[in-house]
Parts: structure tokens; sequence; C-alpha cells
């Protein structure tokens, strides 16, 4: 039996060696033959390294130790290269600007801080949360201003909710190439707060107060107007994300989470409350973030995300290289509520079938979906269309485009086609 073993040992060491040896000699052969450029060859030569590290062989890693332990921060490996937040294209200047969440390479509902969407209006601002204060005035029976210490001492909640920026995306071209690029401004979070209405009940609100003007503390000074049935409601005065503190992009120290209004009426930094009986008619909620209709009226207050839902994947820039049974995955989302279901549709959207919901479905969340399709070669058009328990059916753009016209912005939540070509790139079937 022993004198078997060593057979067998013997045998599959020289396979080993034997792959490795014809492993590299087709590189050589393959470099001489075709007359790489040097740095083709370069590349292949390397290609012939890693497969050193594949099966049946010992990969180089099992042969030493890791990393060490108690590293700061923890951060991603540094292979995932491509999940990152990116500049939205045609940007020309980082300050008053936004970037994306990388929809493409995550999962699930919950978006790491570090990929949550970005928009900001004069950048980002360094404040000490030692020196930073909130001030609530206005229709109250007193005037208060508070560090983040007393704030943190009001009792608080946790809940996960979505941010989508209203302008998620335009009507108008030209039209991104990967999921981020389509919708990439929406991410969801757990979020923790005081609520706004235990601050509300603790200085006293006198009657006739129908608003609560909300002002930040970077140089745009980002005022908007919530009504104040909204602030009693489920507003949060929030300094952690994701069970830490906000990272300074998100509004660090203090900022006010308004879920599923639009994403710049969650005020960042903090630093003014003003209960009022008539919105302020800022820059912010007339000039901009208003929705144009055809006919030169404006929506007036159009404050609600509206229920919508994105594949993304396969989306655009990914390739299906094998023909087979397939599984499309996304998100849906609803300002409105809970998200009751998701339909996709292969065809562009000629039939439709159901998606199955992951839980936990939540209210004004993201709701992960998923659903199987077969791809044998052919062009195919992926579509999702959600239903929030509202019963509010996610539209067309043809529909939304005939009943606000083509000159509108803000508030596009119409349904997004991807196009499955015959050799599996998958693009932009709006494009």
């Amino acid at each position: 039996m022993a004198a078997d073993a060593t057979d067998l040992s013997t045998e599959a060491l020289a396979r080993r060696r034997f792959l490795k040896r014809g492993s590299a000699g087709a590189v050589a052969t393959a470099a001489a033959a075709l007359q790489l450029p040097a740095r083709a060859a370069e590349n292949v030569a390397a290609a012939g390294a890693e497969a050193a590290n594949l099966p049946p062989n010992v990969p180089e890693w099992t042969k030493s130790l890791g990393e060490p332990t108690a590293s700061p921060y923890g951060m991603p490996s540094r292979f995932e290269k491509t999940a990152i937040r990116s500049l939205y294209p045609g940007l020309k200047e980082p300050m008053s600007a936004y970037s994306t969440s990388p929809l493409q390479e995550l999962d699930g509902i919950i978006t790491p801080n570090g990929l949550h969407y970005e928009r900001h209006h004069a950048g980002v601002p360094q404040i000490d949360p030692a020196l930073h204060r909130l001030m609530v005035h206005g229709l109250t029976r007193r005037s208060l201003i508070f560090t983040m210490d007393e704030l943190r001492q009001f009792p608080s909640e946790s809940h996960i909710y979505f941010m989508e920026c209203s302008g998620n995306p335009s009507f108008l071209p030209p039209w991104g190439k990967t999921a981020a690029e389509v919708a990439g401004l929406v991410s969801g979070a757990q979020w923790t707060g005081v609520p706004l209405r235990a601050v509300l009940a603790h200085i006293g609100v006198k009657p006739g107060a129908k608003w609560v003007i909300a002002e930040g503390a970077d140089g745009a000074g980002m005022t908007r107007s919530i009504p104040i049935e909204k602030c009693m409601d489920d507003v949060l005065l929030a300094y952690s994300q994701n069970g830490e503190r906000l990272r300074p992009e998100q509004g660090y120290p203090l900022r006010l989470f308004v879920p599923g209004f639009e994403g710049n009426m969650s005020i960042k930094w903090l630093r003014r409350l003003e209960v009022a009986d008539q919105p302020v008619y800022s820059r912010e909620e007339t000039a901009k973030y208003t929705d144009l209709m055809a006919d030169g009226r404006s929506r007036k207050f159009s404050f609600v995300m509206e229920c919508k839902s994105l594949i993304t994947s396969p989306s655009g820039t990914h390739r299906l290289t094998r023909q087979g049974r397939h599984e499309m995955r996304g998100i849906a989302w609803s300002g409105h509520g809970k998200i009751k279901a998701v339909d996709v549709s292969v065809d562009g959207g000629n039939t439709w079938t159901p998606a199955k919901l992951d839980g936990p479905v939540l209210n004004k969340a993201l709701t992960s979906f998923r659903a199987p399709f077969e791809w044998r070669g052919q062009e195919l058009m992926l579509m999702s269309r959600a239903v929030d328990e509202t019963g509010y059916v996610q539209p067309l753009l043809s529909e939304l485009l005939k009943e606000r016209g083509s000159v509108s912005f803000y508030h596009n939540n119409s349904v997004q086609p991807w196009r499955v070509a015959a050799n599996g790139e998958v693009t932009n079937g709006r494009a």
C-alpha cells in the first residue's frame, strides 16, 4: 500500500510539473509566433505566471502569512477596483457636482458609506462637531441652540431608507452607459438620529406653524421648506449612517433626513431650523428642483420620489459569456411606502412576468428583486416595472413624456431598458 501511495504522489507531482511547463511553453510559443509587441508579450508572460496559482497548484498566498490584524479602519480588497464612486460624465468641476453609486457593482439594499452617492452645491465643509450648533426658532414656545452632545441625549431611532436625487436621471440625452450613469444618484442606508418631532415637542410649536425651514452650514447655505406634517412624522436629525458617524460628504456632524422626499431636502451640515407659517421659497425650490411642464407652468413642491426600479445586473457594459439560464437582479423603491411587486420583461415590454422580491421589504427603502431568464444568443430587451403599496405602477418613458412634456428635468421614474445583443454585450436600450 505504501508503494502505491508513493506512486500516486509521484504521478500527481509529475502532472503538476507538466502542467506548469506546458502552460509556460504555450505562452512562450504564442508570443514568438505572433511576434507580439513588448508590452503585449509581458502581459502574456504575466498570464502564464498567474496560471501557476490556479488548480491543481497550491497558490502563493497559501504558502505565506497574510496581512496583520487591527488595521485602524478596514478597506476593500485592492482587487476591487471598479466599485468606486465616479464624478458624473461631463462635469468639469467637483465643487457644485455629484458622484454616483456604482449600482452595477453592488448587491442588496445597503450602500456602503464610502459608495453612497454625493451631491454638493459648494464643496464639503470640514466641521468640528464640538463647535457645531443647531438653532431652532420661529413659531416656537422657546428658541434654543443645541450642541451635538445635547442632541444625542434625546431618544434616538434607526431606520433603513433610500435617498434619491430628484434629477436621477434627467429626461434628456445623453443617456448613460452604466447603471451608475443612468440612475446612480440613489443609495440605501440605515440612518440613526433624533426624531425631529421630539425636538419640536421639547421646544413647543405655536398654532399657525405649517412649515419648517431647514438651512445647511455649507458655503451654499442650502435651504429647503418642509411641511410641518412631514416633520411630525418620520423626519430625523441624523448623526449616524450604517452604524458609524456620518461621513463629511454626508453632512457630518448633523443632517436632516426626510424619508421618501427628494434628496436635496435632507439638508446636510444642518445648522438652523425655523418653524414658520409659509415656505421660504428659496432658490432650491423655485429656480431649481421644480418640474417644468409642456405648457410653461411648473409643478409646485413635487417632494415625493415616485415608485421606481432598475435592473443592475446584467446592465450596461456587462456581457453575457455563456448561453442558457441567467438571472436578472435589481432594486426597486418608492417614496410612498413599500414595494408591492416588480414585473420584468425580456422582449421590451410586450410580455411581463413577476420577479421575486428579496426580504426585508421595508417602508421607503430599497428592495432587491431577481428573476430568471434564458439567453440563447438572441437579442433581448430587459426591463423592470415596479408597483408600490398605493397601487402606483412605474410608467414607460413615453407615458411620462405624454403627461409632462419633454422640457421637464426632474423626477424621471420611467422604466429603464437594457439591450442584450446577439454577442452578449449589454447596452442602454435608450441609445
